[in-house]
């Protein structure tokens, strides 16, 4: 079976940072692509930052491109997403998700695991 499990989130005022970490197993983590999604209150599930097997391929939603930064140490079989110049609408659940392929990608349904999701929120 493969776990994901995202650490990280937390309070932070505008203007801040925070780095979330995602810790995978059960499968050749290195081997597949892996993203971050986060959802607020009412809304869709929407796509923040994804990363391809060796880290060479990534893609951010614009929404949050040049703000964060997604990276990724496959001898730690982890995934990170720093988050800085955080705004109040960066406010959701922070999702790690794995891919079934080995490119990064923005579609939701090429990822077929996921995390419980660790929640940030942003004060004004």
């Amino acid at each position: 079976q493969v776990q994901l499990v995202e650490s990280g989130g937390g309070l932070v005022q505008a203007g801040g940072s925070l780095r979330l970490s995602c810790a995978a197993s059960g499968r050749t983590f290195g081997s597949y692509g892996m993203g971050w999604f986060r959802q607020a209150p009412g809304k869709e599930r929407e796509f923040v930052a994804s990363i391809s097997w060796g880290g060479g391929n990534k893609y951010y939603a614009d929404s949050v491109k040049g703000r964060f930064a997604i990276s990724r140490d496959n001898a730690k079989n982890t995934v990170y997403l720093q988050m800085n110049s955080l705004q109040p609408e960066d406010t959701a659940i922070y999702y790690c998700a794995g891919g079934q392929r080995g490119g990064a990608t923005m579609n939701i349904f090429e990822y077929a695991y996921w995390g419980q999701g660790t929640q940030v929120t942003v004060s004004s």
